[in-house]
Parts: C-alpha cells; structure tokens; sequence
C-alpha cells in the first residue's frame, strides 16, 4: 500500500536526478532532462553555516568568489574526493538547488531524488548523502552508482550480457568500472581526479618559480595548456600570481610540457586503477573488450591525450563519451524515467517504506 501511494504521489512531484560533483552539480527532471548545472560552492559568513545573501550564494554565485573573499566571508566546496566533508553546508547547498529547481513549476509535493555517488565510498558516507537530501527537501531518496549512471548516460548497453567499460574521471574521484547485466562485475574507485590535477600544477609553480596561484587559475591553466601525452604543437601561456619570497605580484611564461610532466603523478594513479580494474575481469569479459573497449566519462576526460595514454596502456580502443561532462546526470535522468523498474536494487530511504 505505501509503495502504491508512493507512486501515486509520484505522478504529482517534481522528480529530479542529481549528480552530486566535487566540482558541480547538475540537476536533472524527469521527462525535462538536465534543467540546472552549478558549481558545487556555498559563500558563508565566516565562522558560521549563514550562507550569503538570504542563502542564495549558492553555485556560479559563489564560485565567482572562491580566492577573492574578504575576512568575513568564506566560499567553501562542501564536497571532497566525492564526498560530503561539511554536512551543514552540503544540506543549504542541496536545499536552494532543489528550491531553485522545484520551485520552477509551482505547487508540488516534496520530490524523489536519485542522487550518483561513487561506488567505493563507505556506508556512513552513503547514510550522509541519504540524510542532507531529505533534511534538505526531498521525500525519498535513492542512490546509484556513479559508474552505472556514467554507463547508461554513455549509451552503453549495460543490460546485455556482454562487458561494457566505463572510465568516469571527476573533479574528486576517478570511477573505473566493468559492467554486464545490469550490474558492475568489478570496479575500483580512487581518489583522484582534475582536482589532483589543478594541485599538482600548483605545486610545480611554487617549487619551480615561487609562484602562487589559486585553483581557479590552476583550472585555467589546466584546460589551457594541459594534456597527458605530447602535443603536435606545444602551447605557452602567461599566469600570473603571488612571489612566495618578496610576496609581490609577478607574471610568468609557462609551457605545455612542464605542465604535462607535473600532471604525470595524477594521470599514473589513474592509469593503475584502469589496469588493476582489467586484471580482476573475468575471462570472458576480457575477452569483450577486446571489440567493445573503454569508454571515457566525466570532465576529466577531456584533458587532451588521456584517450591515448589508456589506449597506450591497455591495448584497447578508447572512446570518449558524447558530452561527458553530463554523462551521470544524463544516466540519473534514465534512471528517473524507470524509476519503478530500478528502485528495488538501489538505495534507499525515506518514511520506512518499503
């Protein structure tokens, strides 16, 4: 009885899908499709959970201030590594996102949310997300695995009894799983993703040159000039900063190479997980990705030449994802549309129904 009116409630909320990011999240609606993406950021008073503005400084907003806020104010990322590090903050982060989004058509009873997580976190972890969602909104909720939601926003026929392989590098995590009938056969999930990455270039600057940056110029000069194997045309920039001795401002010419040697640590780690992934496969899933390959998700993916140094590692083909930035969200929105086929194999809560 619960379950049917659950689902008769169903019919009158707001459903949404939710790809909690490190770096952003994007909401998506059912039957609408992705209706928000915003930096994972929330300005606050310092000392305080008091976000800004009437709790409105909340995304692009707040992201605008990370690095430039006075004394008084701190912008904080309440996610690390894929994980709520700030409950309270993540609560107000979810709270305005769902309102903001819930608020577009209306009157409506308190939405179901299917929130992507990574696959490797712990139960307490699971049980953090579980609880911001509700307390910020939300009447059910259900979690998926990142790598299931990557791989069905992905396009890839995860359903058969064939191996499909997705490799999700985030902003906190990198998600590198194999899946066939609905579920994932193995998967590693590392803590390692572009948020590695801008601190690897960070550090180079300051021990190369004395120089220090922030991370949204390390994030620039990432998309800039970054890449994982050697460019037919190397590229040069100038950043600028603060000198770590005389504490001046100065400015600086930095080139494409020594930004592909400081991001080697970052992109090695990952290159470890997708192997060490390879080697748990079962034989005949092996076997199947000799033809179906790998497939690349998330915004990491998009560092020039990662396709080629998997594919160099591994001997099999690599494909990156049509928009993969929007691969999770997309999937979660999958999941939404069959929401009553797929609910009893995730996680779940909410009111003890069951």
């Amino acid at each position: 009885m619960f379950r049917f009116l659950d689902s008769i409630l169903g019919w009158f909320s707001m459903d949404m899908g939710i790809d909690l990011g490190t770096c952003n999240t994007l909401v998506c609606v059912r039957g609408e499709g992705i209706v928000l993406n915003e930096p994972s950021v929330v300005a606050v008073r310092k000392g305080t959970n008091i976000v800004l503005n009437n709790g409105e400084a909340v995304g692009i907003m707040a992201k605008e201030m990370l690095g430039k806020t006075p004394g008084s104010i701190t912008a904080i990322r309440p996610l690390k590594d894929g994980v709520i590090s700030d409950f309270e903050i993540t609560e107000a982060m979810l709270s305005y996102f769902i309102r903001k989004v819930h608020g577009r058509g209306g009157w409506r009873i308190r939405p179901r949310v299917v929130i992507a997580v990574p696959s490797g976190i712990t139960a307490v972890e699971r049980r953090a997300v579980i609880d911001s969602a509700e307390r910020a909104g939300a009447r059910r909720v259900y979690l998926v695995d990142e790598p299931m939601a990557a791989g069905i926003g992905a396009g890839l026929p995860i359903t058969e009894p064939t191996a499909s392989m997705i490799i999700d590098i985030g902003g906190g995590t990198t998600e590198v799983a194999i899946m066939s009938l609905a579920d994932i056969s193995t998967c590693e999930s590392i803590r390692i993703g572009g948020d590695d990455m801008d601190e690897a270039i960070i550090n180079h600057l300051k021990r190369t040159y004395n120089l220090l940056i922030g991370e949204p110029r390390a994030e620039q000069v990432k998309i800039q000039l970054g890449s994982a194997a050697p460019l037919e045309q190397e590229l040069t920039m100038e950043i600028a900063g603060r000198d770590t001795i005389s504490g001046l401002p100065r400015k600086i010419v930095i080139t494409s190479e020594e930004i592909r040697e400081a991001l080697k640590e970052p992109i090695s780690g990952i290159i470890e997980a997708v192997t060490r992934t390879l080697e748990k496969a079962e034989p005949e899933l092996a076997a199947d990705l000799i033809e179906n390959g790998m497939h690349l998700a998330g915004g990491g993916c998009l560092l020039r030449g990662m396709d080629t140094v998997l594919a160099n590692a591994t001997g099999l083909k690599v494909v990156r994802a049509d928009e993969p930035l929007t691969c999770v969200a997309r999937g979660t929105s999958v999941y939404l549309e069959n929401l009553e086929i797929w609910k009893d194999t995730m996680d779940h809560s909410g009111y003890g129904w069951s």
